[in-house]
């Protein structure tokens, strides 16, 4: 038996017994017992969480008691908060379309303007590139966009509270409301209001684009609370990095410019995805205050803006001590294009005399190709600095504008007022409506040689009244009071007499003169009496220099253009040509057209021009003084260029002691002789009339002719003069 158990002298084997010997371990299992312990145990400390010992524990108990109040409401209204602001965000999210159909928000296009080589110039409107994306971009832009704006932007749901709280901080510590400065608003929070919480842009509802988008910006506390709805919805809908694309196309940035791309493009001439640290930073720091900051506004402010973000992005580790110490050293500057800043009356002019539908209200994005010669058009700018800082007493309000075109009408310059980088201003040039005084008298004398007198023909120069009907006589003068007695038309001309331009202007006829001078292009009423030949009536600069074009172009009419051709941007399709389209019909013979330009050398050569004369050039041109010295003219051209330049006052006050020969014949002067620098000499188009064996004399009453024998003598007389 003990081998069969295999314990040998150990312990013995269980058996039955040794089982059954645990029953008297049952009260173990008495459930009775145990479940009656259980609830003694809970009377027990149920005193010390509802009844408060002594004096102290008497007065906490209603404070007790409306803490749990308040508690009970406040999660209660917490979870019914939360439950709402889900649905809505859930609601948003749920109708936001693809982050593509987003990218592009502009309600209208953009127009760019190009000179005649095809450089870009000038911006009009909202740019916008093309899409970038977080990928695309140059990663230092996309680092200095996340360091400057929203440093946990890939931590947050769309609202950061720590943000808002270091906002509101900062407001109550500089004396602003809560919600007043500094907004705390994530890069979420600003895209949002970039999609304006999902408003569409309604002309019924908004006066303008700017009305729509200042209500957008607006900072009540439902717009927060709205805001804060939509950034989640945005959050659900989208990715981190569609919601940075989306920023990155739809931000404005200053100068017109729509997301970086077309900031990148507008101020440094490149890629968004090319630009260097400095440049990243110069254009993260525009996200602030854009109009301010721009470059183009004010380089050292948005060059100091940027050292600020160069910083922010090196303490965040994404530029090294050397790359940011690098930056610093070298900040961003401008493009050749964007420092020019020039030719914006030129472009303002272009824009409103373009096709309405292709210009000011274009829905796509349009390219035009210009006229502008940018070279000149610094040449005018830099003769007008010039004369303004030399020769005009400072402190003076005086304006001036500049137009430079060739003889066809192709406008190449145009200075609208001193302020030469001005955008939107008034332009002097083509907006300003002045009376023309003696610069109109070329298109008298253009009349008479049309119908076959010669530019040797005498005019009496003589005291002469006319009479007015309704009005006393008009007995005008010369602008030196003297009077010469018979004179040769040229002469007259060069010396800008009124009398012998009255004379002229009545023998060959009011009506002829008018429609003269309107077919070269003076718009306007002009004078019904003799006063019409002094030039009462009005014009623009523009216009008087592509009548004065019609000359040099041998007596045809010039319409003054800018635009060569218009086509949609990533679209080689022309959809407006206008090359060639200045000249129109002939106005007079090409042989008057021809004379007159001769008798104009007579003005510069030794006339009242003789400032505007360059040694080795034919110049012809006529000054124009009107009566009180408000406007001084001198309108003139060389074989190449027909340059006017106009001088006067805004409010129409006199100017002191300045005629056309003067300051403006000068500003002509400086002008051309920088358009000019490195050309050939190129001859007028002129011809030198052959004098006559005897002249009559256009008397003043009557236009009759004086005795053959003093018509001969008078001949002979002149023959041995200048003339």
């Amino acid at each position: 038996e003990q081998s069969m158990s295999g314990n040998g002298n150990k312990r013995p084997p269980l058996v039955a017994d040794k089982r059954y010997a645990a029953k008297p371990a049952a009260p173990k299992k008495a459930a009775p017992a145990k479940k009656t312990a259980k609830p003694k145990a809970r009377r027990k400390a149920a005193p010390k969480r509802t009844k408060p010992r002594g004096f102290i524990g008497w007065l906490l108990t209603p404070f007790r008691w409306l803490f749990r109040l308040v508690w009970a409401f406040t999660w209660r209204i917490g979870l019914i908060v939360g439950l709402i602001v889900a649905g809505f965000s859930f609601y948003f999210a749920s109708q936001l379309p693809e982050a593509d159909e987003l990218i592009d928000g502009r309600t209208r296009g953009s127009v760019t303007l190009t000179d005649l080589k095809g450089d870009v110039f000038a911006w009009r409107g909202d740019q916008f590139g093309g899409m970038v994306t977080t990928q695309t971009v140059s990663p230092h832009l996309h680092n200095a966009v996340v360091a400057t704006e929203d440093k946990r932007f890939y931590r947050h749901f769309g609202l950061s509270p720590r943000g808002i709280a270091s906002a509101v901080r900062i407001n109550l510590s500089e004396g602003r409301g809560p919600l007043s400065g500094n907004g705390g608003s994530t890069i979420t929070q600003q895209t949002a209001k970039l999609l304006c919480l999902g408003v569409p842009y309604d002309a019924n509802r908004w006066e303008n684009e700017a009305a729509y988008e200042a209500d957008c910006r607006r900072g009540s506390l439902w717009r927060k609370a709205r805001e804060a709805v939509y950034s989640i919805g945005l959050e659900l809908a989208y990715t981190k990095e569609e919601i940075l694309t989306l920023y990155l196309n739809r931000a404005y940035l200053g100068a017109g410019s729509r997301g970086f791309e077309a900031a990148a493009q507008r101020y440094f001439g490149i890629s968004a995805a090319q630009v260097s640290p400095a440049q990243a930073a110069m254009l993260a720091g525009l996200l602030t205050a854009p109009s301010a900051n721009a470059p183009t506004r004010s380089l050292e402010r948005a060059q100091n803006r940027a050292a600020i973000v160069i910083a922010l992005m090196e303490d965040q580790g994404y530029l090294t001590t050397a790359e940011a110490r690098d930056a610093l050293v070298n900040p961003a500057t401008l493009s050749a294009a964007a420092s020019a800043s020039s030719g914006g009356f030129f472009a303002d002019w272009v824009m409103d005399s373009g096709p309405e539908f292709f210009t000011r209200n274009t829905t796509e994005d349009v390219i035009i190709r210009t006229t502008l010669d940018q070279r000149i058009q610094k040449a005018a700018e830099d003769a007008l600095i010039s004369v303004f800082a030399n020769d005009v007493r400072e402190g003076s309000e005086a304006q001036a504008a500049i137009v430079v075109m060739s003889a066809d009408g192709a406008v190449r310059a145009m200075v609208g007022g001193r302020n030469i980088s001005a955008t939107g201003a008034f332009n002097r040039a083509t907006q300003a409506l002045r009376q023309t005084g003696s610069a109109f008298k070329p298109f008298i004398y253009a009349a008479a040689l049309d119908l076959g007198m010669s530019p040797y023909d005498l005019i009496d120069d003589a005291p002469t009244c006319w009479s007015r009907r309704g009005s006393p006589q008009w007995c005008p003068e010369n602008y030196d009071r003297e009077f010469k007695g018979p004179i040769t038309m040229v002469q007259a001309l060069a010396e800008s007499r009124n009398i012998p331009a009255i004379v002229v202007s009545e023998s060959v006829g009011r009506e002829l003169v008018r429609n003269v001078a309107s077919g070269f292009g003076i718009e306007g009423d002009m004078a019904a009496g003799p006063a019409l030949a002094l030039g009462v009536s009005e014009s623009t600069l523009l216009n008087m220099t592509g009548a004065f074009a019609g000359i040099l172009n041998g007596g045809s009419e010039v319409a003054p253009y800018g635009l060569t051709d218009l086509r949609f941007i990533g679209d080689d399709t022309t959809l407006m040509d206008a090359q060639g389209a200045g000249i129109g019909e002939r106005i007079i013979r090409q042989e008057a057209a021809q004379q007159l330009t001769w008798m104009m050398t007579k003005v510069v050569e030794e006339g009242t021009g003789m400032r505007a004369r360059i040694s080795g050039w034919d110049i012809a041109g006529k000054t124009g003084t009107t009566q009180g010295s408000r406007d001084a003219w001198f309108i003139g051209f060389t074989g190449d260029y027909v340059t006017g330049v106009w001088m006067g006052y805004d409010d129409n006050s006199r100017l002191s002691g300045v005629t056309g020969g003067g300051l403006p014949a000068t500003i002509w002067r400086e002008t051309m002789v920088r358009v000019l620098e490195g050309m050939q000499p190129t001859p007028l188009p002129m011809m030198i009339p052959q004098r006559p064996f005897s002249a009559g004399v256009l008397e003043s009453q009557g236009g009759e002719v004086l005795d053959q024998a003093i018509l001969n003598l008078l001949d002979n007389i002149i023959s041995g003069g200048s003339n």
